[in-house]
Protein backbone atom coordinates (compact mmCIF):
# COMPACT_ATOMS: atom_id res chain seq x y z
CA UNK A 1 0.00 0.00 0.00
CA UNK A 2 1.51 3.34 -1.04
CA UNK A 3 0.63 6.74 0.41
CA UNK A 4 -1.38 7.84 -2.63
CA UNK A 5 -3.61 4.75 -2.55
CA UNK A 6 -4.12 5.29 1.17
CA UNK A 7 -5.12 8.95 0.69
CA UNK A 8 -7.42 7.96 -2.17
CA UNK A 9 -9.21 5.51 0.13
CA UNK A 10 -9.61 8.30 2.73
CA UNK A 11 -10.77 11.01 0.30
CA UNK A 12 -14.30 11.30 1.77
CA UNK A 13 -12.93 11.51 5.33
CA UNK A 14 -10.39 14.14 4.27
CA UNK A 15 -13.10 16.22 2.55
CA UNK A 16 -15.28 15.96 5.65
CA UNK A 17 -12.49 17.15 7.96
CA UNK A 18 -11.51 19.91 5.54
CA UNK A 19 -15.10 21.15 5.64
CA UNK A 20 -15.07 20.92 9.43
CA UNK A 21 -11.84 22.98 9.63
CA UNK A 22 -13.39 25.59 7.36
CA UNK A 23 -16.50 25.81 9.56
CA UNK A 24 -14.33 26.19 12.68
CA UNK A 25 -12.34 28.94 10.96
CA UNK A 26 -15.53 30.83 10.01
CA UNK A 27 -16.93 30.38 13.50
CA UNK A 28 -13.77 31.75 15.15
CA UNK A 29 -13.73 34.73 12.84
CA UNK A 30 -17.38 35.46 13.58
CA UNK A 31 -16.52 35.31 17.28
CA UNK A 32 -13.95 38.08 16.64
CA UNK A 33 -10.94 35.88 17.41
CA UNK A 34 -7.69 37.49 16.26
CA UNK A 35 -6.54 36.19 12.89
CA UNK A 36 -3.23 34.98 14.33
CA UNK A 37 -4.92 32.87 17.03
CA UNK A 38 -7.49 31.59 14.55
CA UNK A 39 -4.75 30.43 12.14
CA UNK A 40 -2.79 28.89 15.00
CA UNK A 41 -5.82 26.89 16.15
CA UNK A 42 -6.67 25.73 12.62
CA UNK A 43 -3.03 24.91 11.84
CA UNK A 44 -2.76 22.89 15.05
CA UNK A 45 -5.92 20.96 14.21
CA UNK A 46 -4.67 20.23 10.66
CA UNK A 47 -1.25 19.15 11.97
CA UNK A 48 -2.83 16.80 14.52
CA UNK A 49 -5.11 15.35 11.83
CA UNK A 50 -2.20 14.81 9.40
CA UNK A 51 -0.17 13.23 12.23
CA UNK A 52 -3.04 10.82 13.03
CA UNK A 53 -3.38 9.97 9.32
CA UNK A 54 0.38 9.28 9.14
CA UNK A 55 0.26 7.02 12.20
CA UNK A 56 -2.70 5.15 10.75
CA UNK A 57 -0.95 4.76 7.38
CA UNK A 58 2.18 3.32 9.04
CA UNK A 59 0.07 0.94 11.15
CA UNK A 60 -1.93 -0.30 8.15
CA UNK A 61 1.21 -0.66 6.00
CA UNK A 62 2.95 -2.75 8.68
CA UNK A 63 -0.16 -4.85 9.12
CA UNK A 64 -0.40 -5.43 5.35
CA UNK A 65 3.31 -6.30 5.17
CA UNK A 66 2.88 -8.80 8.01
CA UNK A 67 0.08 -10.54 6.11
CA UNK A 68 2.20 -10.58 2.93
CA UNK A 69 5.11 -12.16 4.83
CA UNK A 70 2.78 -14.75 6.35
CA UNK A 71 1.46 -15.65 2.90
CA UNK A 72 4.97 -15.90 1.44
CA UNK A 73 6.15 -18.12 4.30
CA UNK A 74 3.09 -20.35 4.25
CA UNK A 75 3.72 -23.56 2.32
CA UNK A 76 0.02 -24.32 1.76
CA UNK A 77 -1.24 -20.85 0.91
CA UNK A 78 -4.86 -21.97 0.75
CA UNK A 79 -4.74 -22.13 4.59
CA UNK A 80 -4.14 -18.37 4.94
CA UNK A 81 -7.55 -17.78 6.54
CA UNK A 82 -6.36 -19.81 9.54
CA UNK A 83 -3.79 -17.04 10.22
CA UNK A 84 -5.92 -13.98 9.55
CA UNK A 85 -7.91 -12.37 12.34
CA UNK A 86 -11.52 -11.50 11.69
CA UNK A 87 -11.67 -7.73 10.88
CA UNK A 88 -13.84 -5.31 12.84
CA UNK A 89 -15.27 -3.03 10.13
CA UNK A 90 -18.18 -4.22 8.00
CA UNK A 91 -16.53 -3.85 4.58
CA UNK A 92 -13.49 -5.96 5.52
CA UNK A 93 -15.73 -8.49 7.25
CA UNK A 94 -17.48 -9.04 3.90
CA UNK A 95 -14.12 -9.58 2.16
CA UNK A 96 -13.05 -11.92 4.96
CA UNK A 97 -16.27 -13.92 4.63
CA UNK A 98 -15.79 -14.21 0.84
CA UNK A 99 -12.17 -15.34 1.32
CA UNK A 100 -13.25 -17.86 3.97
CA UNK A 101 -15.86 -19.38 1.66
CA UNK A 102 -13.44 -19.46 -1.29
CA UNK A 103 -10.69 -21.21 0.67
CA UNK A 104 -13.17 -23.72 2.14
CA UNK A 105 -14.43 -24.56 -1.36
CA UNK A 106 -10.82 -24.86 -2.55
CA UNK A 107 -9.86 -27.13 0.37
CA UNK A 108 -12.88 -29.34 -0.30
CA UNK A 109 -11.92 -29.57 -3.98
CA UNK A 110 -8.28 -30.36 -3.14
CA UNK A 111 -9.39 -33.13 -0.76
CA UNK A 112 -11.67 -34.54 -3.45
CA UNK A 113 -8.88 -34.51 -6.05
CA UNK A 114 -6.37 -36.02 -3.63
CA UNK A 115 -8.74 -38.89 -2.81
CA UNK A 116 -9.41 -39.51 -6.51
CA UNK A 117 -5.67 -39.42 -7.22
CA UNK A 118 -4.97 -41.85 -4.37
CA UNK A 119 -7.62 -44.27 -5.65
CA UNK A 120 -6.18 -44.05 -9.17
CA UNK A 121 -2.62 -44.71 -7.96
CA UNK A 122 -3.77 -47.67 -5.86
CA UNK A 123 -5.62 -49.09 -8.87
CA UNK A 124 -2.56 -48.67 -11.13
CA UNK A 125 -0.27 -50.36 -8.62
CA UNK A 126 -2.77 -53.19 -8.17
CA UNK A 127 -3.13 -53.57 -11.95
CA UNK A 128 0.63 -53.72 -12.49
CA UNK A 129 1.16 -56.33 -9.76
CA UNK A 130 -1.71 -58.44 -11.11
CA UNK A 131 -0.52 -58.32 -14.73
CA UNK A 132 3.04 -59.29 -13.81
CA UNK A 133 1.97 -62.87 -13.01
CA UNK A 134 0.59 -63.73 -16.49
CA UNK A 135 3.48 -61.81 -18.07
CA UNK A 136 6.00 -63.93 -16.16
CA UNK A 137 4.17 -67.12 -17.19
CA UNK A 138 4.09 -65.99 -20.83
CA UNK A 139 7.78 -65.11 -20.73
CA UNK A 140 8.63 -68.54 -19.29
CA UNK A 141 6.59 -70.24 -22.03
CA UNK A 142 8.42 -68.27 -24.71
CA UNK A 143 11.75 -69.16 -23.08
CA UNK A 144 10.93 -72.88 -22.90
CA UNK A 145 9.65 -73.07 -26.47
CA UNK A 146 12.47 -70.84 -27.75
CA UNK A 147 10.06 -68.41 -29.42
CA UNK A 148 12.73 -65.73 -29.76
CA UNK A 149 10.66 -63.61 -32.16
CA UNK A 150 8.21 -62.90 -29.35
CA UNK A 151 10.82 -61.97 -26.78
CA UNK A 152 11.12 -58.29 -27.81
CA UNK A 153 7.34 -57.87 -27.64
CA UNK A 154 7.10 -59.39 -24.16
CA UNK A 155 10.12 -57.38 -23.04
CA UNK A 156 8.51 -54.17 -24.26
CA UNK A 157 5.25 -54.97 -22.45
CA UNK A 158 7.23 -55.67 -19.29
CA UNK A 159 9.19 -52.40 -19.64
CA UNK A 160 6.03 -50.34 -20.18
CA UNK A 161 4.40 -52.03 -17.20
CA UNK A 162 7.39 -51.11 -15.05
CA UNK A 163 7.21 -47.53 -16.29
CA UNK A 164 3.51 -47.34 -15.31
CA UNK A 165 4.31 -48.66 -11.83
CA UNK A 166 7.20 -46.28 -11.20
CA UNK A 167 5.29 -43.35 -12.67
CA UNK A 168 2.56 -43.96 -10.10
CA UNK A 169 5.14 -44.34 -7.32
CA UNK A 170 6.98 -41.18 -8.34
CA UNK A 171 3.94 -39.11 -7.34
CA UNK A 172 4.50 -40.06 -3.67
CA UNK A 173 8.14 -41.19 -3.43
CA UNK A 174 8.17 -41.26 0.37
CA UNK A 175 5.68 -44.16 0.41
CA UNK A 176 7.88 -46.69 -1.40
CA UNK A 177 11.42 -45.41 -0.87
CA UNK A 178 13.74 -47.43 1.40
CA UNK A 179 17.31 -46.17 1.75
CA UNK A 180 20.08 -48.62 2.56
CA UNK A 181 23.67 -49.44 1.64
CA UNK A 182 23.73 -50.78 -1.94
CA UNK A 183 26.55 -52.47 -3.87
CA UNK A 184 26.77 -51.01 -7.39
CA UNK A 185 28.51 -54.08 -8.78
CA UNK A 186 25.65 -56.36 -7.74
CA UNK A 187 23.03 -54.08 -9.31
CA UNK A 188 24.93 -53.71 -12.59
CA UNK A 189 25.59 -57.45 -12.92
CA UNK A 190 21.91 -58.23 -12.24
CA UNK A 191 20.93 -55.66 -14.87
CA UNK A 192 23.31 -57.11 -17.47
CA UNK A 193 22.06 -60.63 -16.73
CA UNK A 194 18.47 -59.52 -17.13
CA UNK A 195 19.25 -57.95 -20.53
CA UNK A 196 21.73 -60.59 -21.64
CA UNK A 197 19.57 -61.88 -24.52
CA UNK A 198 19.09 -58.41 -26.03
CA UNK A 199 22.75 -57.48 -25.62
CA UNK A 200 23.77 -60.66 -27.47
CA UNK A 201 21.02 -60.23 -30.06
CA UNK A 202 22.24 -56.70 -30.83
CA UNK A 203 25.91 -57.76 -30.66
CA UNK A 204 26.69 -55.23 -27.97
CA UNK A 205 29.81 -55.68 -25.85
CA UNK A 206 29.60 -54.52 -22.24
CA UNK A 207 32.75 -53.49 -20.36
CA UNK A 208 32.57 -52.91 -16.61
CA UNK A 209 35.27 -51.65 -14.27
CA UNK A 210 35.69 -50.00 -10.87
CA UNK A 211 32.19 -51.00 -9.76
CA UNK A 212 33.07 -52.33 -6.31
CA UNK A 213 31.53 -49.30 -4.70
CA UNK A 214 28.74 -48.83 -2.16
CA UNK A 215 26.20 -46.03 -2.01
CA UNK A 216 23.19 -45.22 0.15
CA UNK A 217 20.05 -45.32 -1.98
CA UNK A 218 16.89 -47.28 -2.79
CA UNK A 219 17.92 -50.47 -4.59
CA UNK A 220 14.71 -50.98 -6.59
CA UNK A 221 14.53 -47.39 -7.75
CA UNK A 222 18.19 -47.30 -8.75
CA UNK A 223 17.76 -50.57 -10.67
CA UNK A 224 14.82 -49.08 -12.55
CA UNK A 225 16.76 -45.89 -13.37
CA UNK A 226 19.71 -47.91 -14.70
CA UNK A 227 17.42 -50.22 -16.69
CA UNK A 228 15.94 -47.21 -18.51
CA UNK A 229 19.43 -45.94 -19.32
CA UNK A 230 20.62 -49.36 -20.53
CA UNK A 231 17.44 -49.82 -22.56
CA UNK A 232 18.12 -46.53 -24.36
CA UNK A 233 21.74 -47.53 -25.01
CA UNK A 234 20.53 -50.77 -26.64
CA UNK A 235 17.69 -49.10 -28.52
CA UNK A 236 19.80 -46.33 -30.04
CA UNK A 237 22.90 -48.31 -30.98
CA UNK A 238 24.79 -48.01 -34.25
CA UNK A 239 24.63 -50.75 -36.87
CA UNK A 240 28.36 -51.44 -36.76
CA UNK A 241 30.58 -52.15 -33.73
CA UNK A 242 28.60 -51.48 -30.51
CA UNK A 243 29.81 -51.27 -26.97
CA UNK A 244 28.67 -50.02 -23.59
CA UNK A 245 31.12 -49.07 -20.85
CA UNK A 246 30.01 -48.90 -17.22
CA UNK A 247 32.45 -47.54 -14.68
CA UNK A 248 32.84 -45.17 -11.72
CA UNK A 249 34.91 -42.09 -10.96
CA UNK A 250 35.29 -41.01 -7.35
CA UNK A 251 36.64 -37.97 -5.54
CA UNK A 252 36.28 -36.52 -2.04
CA UNK A 253 32.85 -35.01 -2.69
CA UNK A 254 31.03 -37.53 -4.87
CA UNK A 255 30.96 -40.88 -6.63
CA UNK A 256 29.98 -40.84 -10.31
CA UNK A 257 28.51 -43.91 -12.00
CA UNK A 258 28.89 -43.58 -15.77
CA UNK A 259 27.12 -45.53 -18.54
CA UNK A 260 28.77 -44.69 -21.84
CA UNK A 261 27.78 -46.02 -25.27
CA UNK A 262 29.06 -45.43 -28.81
CA UNK A 263 25.56 -45.21 -30.28
CA UNK A 264 23.93 -42.61 -32.50
CA UNK A 265 24.20 -39.91 -29.85
CA UNK A 266 21.98 -36.87 -29.35
CA UNK A 267 21.90 -33.66 -31.35
CA UNK A 268 23.23 -30.67 -29.42
CA UNK A 269 19.99 -28.76 -29.98
CA UNK A 270 18.03 -31.57 -28.29
CA UNK A 271 20.39 -32.38 -25.43
CA UNK A 272 18.64 -30.01 -22.99
CA UNK A 273 15.27 -31.64 -23.68
CA UNK A 274 16.02 -35.34 -23.20
CA UNK A 275 14.53 -35.36 -19.69
CA UNK A 276 11.27 -33.75 -20.80
CA UNK A 277 8.14 -35.84 -20.51
CA UNK A 278 7.29 -37.46 -23.85
CA UNK A 279 10.32 -36.10 -25.72
CA UNK A 280 11.73 -38.64 -28.24
CA UNK A 281 13.88 -36.39 -30.43
CA UNK A 282 14.03 -35.97 -34.18
CA UNK A 283 16.69 -38.65 -34.63
CA UNK A 284 15.07 -41.08 -32.19
CA UNK A 285 11.96 -42.21 -34.04
CA UNK A 286 12.02 -45.80 -32.86
CA UNK A 287 8.78 -47.75 -33.06
CA UNK A 288 8.42 -48.10 -29.30
CA UNK A 289 9.88 -44.77 -28.19
CA UNK A 290 7.65 -43.14 -25.55
CA UNK A 291 9.90 -40.42 -24.17
CA UNK A 292 9.04 -41.57 -20.63
CA UNK A 293 12.16 -43.56 -19.69
CA UNK A 294 14.59 -40.71 -19.10
CA UNK A 295 11.83 -38.49 -17.73
CA UNK A 296 11.06 -41.04 -15.01
CA UNK A 297 14.77 -41.74 -14.44
CA UNK A 298 15.39 -38.04 -13.81
CA UNK A 299 12.35 -37.65 -11.56
CA UNK A 300 13.22 -40.67 -9.42
CA UNK A 301 16.90 -39.68 -9.29
CA UNK A 302 15.93 -36.28 -7.87
CA UNK A 303 13.88 -38.02 -5.17
CA UNK A 304 16.96 -40.09 -4.29
CA UNK A 305 19.21 -37.02 -4.24
CA UNK A 306 21.12 -38.37 -7.26
CA UNK A 307 22.27 -35.81 -9.82
CA UNK A 308 21.53 -37.28 -13.25
CA UNK A 309 23.01 -35.66 -16.35
CA UNK A 310 23.82 -36.53 -19.96
CA UNK A 311 26.74 -35.69 -22.21
CA UNK A 312 26.59 -36.61 -25.88
CA UNK A 313 28.00 -35.94 -29.32
CA UNK A 314 25.82 -36.72 -32.31
CA UNK A 315 26.81 -39.92 -34.15
CA UNK A 316 29.67 -40.54 -31.68
CA UNK A 317 28.65 -41.28 -28.08
CA UNK A 318 26.23 -40.77 -25.22
CA UNK A 319 27.39 -40.66 -21.61
CA UNK A 320 24.87 -40.82 -18.77
CA UNK A 321 26.28 -39.81 -15.38
CA UNK A 322 24.75 -40.50 -11.96
CA UNK A 323 26.40 -38.53 -9.17
CA UNK A 324 26.07 -39.76 -5.59
CA UNK A 325 27.15 -37.38 -2.83
CA UNK A 326 29.22 -38.89 0.00
CA UNK A 327 26.58 -38.88 2.72
CA UNK A 328 24.51 -41.53 4.43
CA UNK A 329 21.34 -39.50 4.77
CA UNK A 330 19.43 -37.86 1.96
Amino acid sequence: MNIFKFLESKIITILFHSTFFLIVYIFLRLCKFPISITLLIISSMIFIYIFILGIKYIYLKRKAQKIICQVDELEEKYLITELLKKPQNLENQAYYYALLKATKAMNDKISELENAKKEYEEYIESFVHEIKTPLAALSLTIENQKLNDLRPEISKIDELTEQILYYARSQNPEKDCFIKKVNLEDIIHSLILKNQFYLLQNKIQVHVEKLKKEVYTDEKWLSFILSQILSNAIKYKKKDYCQIKIYTIENEKKLSLIIEDNGIGIKESELQRVFEKGFTGSNRTKKYATGMGLYLAKKLAESLNIHLKIESKYQEFTKVILEFSHQKKL
